[in-house]
């Protein structure tokens, strides 16, 4: 008989090439063709016995569903993310970059969940059990009933598994980890979906809850096979600025909840700490009105988040004016001058102009646009803005303010936070009451309403 031929498949897009190559000829990514074993014949395939199950199906009205109830975490601003908490049983992929805090957060999680009483194991392969103990101290996250496994051998880990016998286990980092029955080396494609599987069977099977902290590429993407996000239950990423103290977790893939929630956590000295009211980051508090300044209400996810935008504009000697932006998309600040020039008047093509946001805020919806067209013009006339005004909408390039998504949640969280004028797009709807609304319909209403005085127009 003759020998069965291998074939190749890429385990990031699936594509079959012909033979063995390093990089993928269809996705392009490096050391994902693996060899795999040739498909049975047709034949053989509809040959196929049917075995006894081990287990019965049953119906799902017969299935108790308290089971599969989230348990707190215990840190607010994590379970909003997770949906309520963490499932028995599933598997969590917390991904972010080197030095973002994810060991940090996570000490965090297990110490707040032993305290609910329940044990934790916390299993690293980048550091020494006596280096953990040491950020734990550093962070006030020591507890009795945390467990600590400095370990890279996959069986060895569930042997301490079998010992501790936790409710909750994190493995750190899922990269680090090793699995003496699979191929390859350490942290590449073939290991990282043998330990993934393994680790997700257990997780099944005995409900343990287990955080795998995975590393990201330079893109930014979860390094690894496709295949591991598609193995795991949720897939958080933890995401944050080293010049900043503000951390996000921001949901991927949820199974248990919303894919779209945040989280906002501050980093500290002293480790992590929650913040459930993350608009007073973004907003600069100052005594008296300034030109050059507007505030916003942006969505992230299901989070409404004030936010400012500041505006300076300067006599340039270049022949190419400056444009510098950050925190905003430059495209959209590039269109908002031209309509400013086109519509209103307000000549900024001998300026440099730097637009910029407060925090570190990154405004990438066109809900910003009325704001940003509102500063560039404030600090242009040298006049202010009221501080108690918040403009949402959407430029066109004909200078209409159109409408955007969740108004009425975005002008509600402004009212929270005591502001008393809100500039929106003419037909928005679902309003909240208690706010002065200003429904405007192109950029020169906008520009009448956000006025500081009666007679003050730009």
């Amino acid at each position: 008989m003759a020998k069965p031929r291998s074939t190749y498949r890429c385990d990031a897009c699936g594509h079959t090439p012909a033979k063995w190559v390093g990089r993928c000829p269809e996705c392009g990514e490096w050391g994902t063709v693996n060899e795999s074993a040739a498909p049975a014949a047709v034949a053989r395939s509809t040959g196929a016995t049917a075995a006894i199950p081990a287990t019965a199906a049953r119906r799902m009205t017969e299935i108790d569903a308290k089971t599969s109830h989230a348990h707190p975490t215990g840190v607010g601003e994590l379970d909003r993310v997770l949906g309520r908490g963490i499932v028995p049983g599933s598997v969590v992929l917390l991904a972010g970059e080197p030095g973002v805090g994810k060991s940090t957060l996570l000490l965090e999680v297990v110490k707040r969940w032993a305290h609910g009483g329940r044990r934790a194991l916390y299993v690293t392969g980048e550091e020494s059990a006596g280096q953990v103990r040491l950020r734990a101290e550093r962070t006030d996250a020591v507890h009795e009933e945390v467990f600590l496994a400095a370990e890279s051998d996959l069986a060895t880990v569930l042997g301490h598994v079998e010992q501790v016998q936790p409710t909750l286990m994190v493995v750190d980092s899922v990269q680090t980890m090793t699995a003496g029955h699979a191929e390859g080396v350490t942290g590449g494609v073939t290991q990282i979906r043998a330990i993934t599987t393994a680790l997700t069977s257990l997780a099944k099977n005995s409900g343990v809850a287990v955080v795998l902290v995975g590393h990201v590429t330079k893109d930014g993407a979860v390094a690894g096979p496709r295949s591991l996000e598609h193995l795991v239950d949720v897939v958080l990423a933890f995401e944050g600025d080293k010049q900043s103290s503000l951390r996000m977790v921001r949901g991927i893939k949820n199974r248990f909840g919303a894919s779209d929630e945040v989280g906002c956590f501050e980093q500290r000295e002293n480790g992590i700490h929650e913040v459930p009211d993350p608009s007073g980051l973004f907003l600069y508090h100052r005594d008296g009105e300034v030109a050059g300044s507007a505030i916003t209400v942006a969505m992230d996810g299901k989070r409404a988040l004030l936010g400012e935008v500041q505006a300076l504009a300067a006599d340039s000697a270049l022949a190419s004016p400056r444009r510098a932006v950050s925190g905003l998309e430059s495209t959209r600040v590039a269109m908002v001058l031209a309509v400013l020039d086109t519509l209103l008047g307000i000549r900024t093509g001998k300026q440099d102009v730097y637009v910029s946001t407060v925090g570190g805020m990154r405004l990438h919806e066109p809900a910003a646009d009325l704001a940003t067209a509102l500063a560039i013009a404030s600090i242009v006339r040298k006049k202010a803005l009221p501080r108690s005004t918040v403009a949402i909408g959407e430029v066109g390039l004909a200078g209409e303010v159109r409408r955007v998504t969740a108004i009425g949640q975005r002008v509600a969280e402004a009212k929270r936070l005591g502001f008393r004028h809100a500039i929106v797009p003419h037909g928005s709807d679902n309003l909240p009451k208690g706010i002065k609304i200003t429904a405007v319909k192109d950029i020169y209403e906008a520009s009448r309403a956000a006025v500081a005085t009666e007679n003050y127009d730009f």
